[in-house]
């Protein structure tokens, strides 16, 4: 498997975000078409429309829900038992000072990089993409949702 870094760790599930979503745009495409070369069944072509916008708003937000809440969890007690196996301490009152996409970015920090980064991104209120621009040994996740 290819080093995960800063550059290339977002991950794409190709069936889902390019078959499914390029489906889903045809299919609007095709919704605006009818739409205007038959304006005699231009209520039909937009009930279509809505239908398609219905069916994939639903499938998307269903999808993400469940799978990015589990996810979130995850990434917490992950972090907890880390930052308890390196400092013999609860992670808890450090979590309830740091938004969670801060917490999910600290993941990527190496053990020794960990402590240090996460008293850093709490002192100087260090978003995401800061917090992951400034990891030196990257530690990949490989099995993100």
């Amino acid at each position: 498997m290819k080093e995960q870094n800063y550059s290339n760790h977002i991950f794409y599930y190709w069936p889902h975000h390019f078959f499914f979503y390029g489906s889903i745009i045809a299919a609007f495409v095709l919704c605006g078409l009818g739409i205007w070369y038959y304006p005699q069944q231009r209520s039909i072509w937009i009930m279509m429309t809505i239908a398609i916008f219905l069916i994939v708003y639903l499938g998307f937000m269903t999808r993400q829900h469940y799978a990015l809440g589990l996810q979130n969890r995850l990434v917490r007690q992950e972090m907890r038992l880390r930052y308890y196996i390196l400092t013999q301490q609860r992670f808890e009152e450090i979590e309830r000072q740091l938004p969670f996409k801060v917490i999910a970015a600290l993941r990527f920090a190496s053990d020794q990089e960990l402590v240090p980064l996460i008293h850093r991104a709490i002192s100087e209120s260090l978003s995401p993409d800061q917090v992951k621009r400034n990891i030196r040994t990257w530690l990949p996740d490989h099995m993100r949702v």
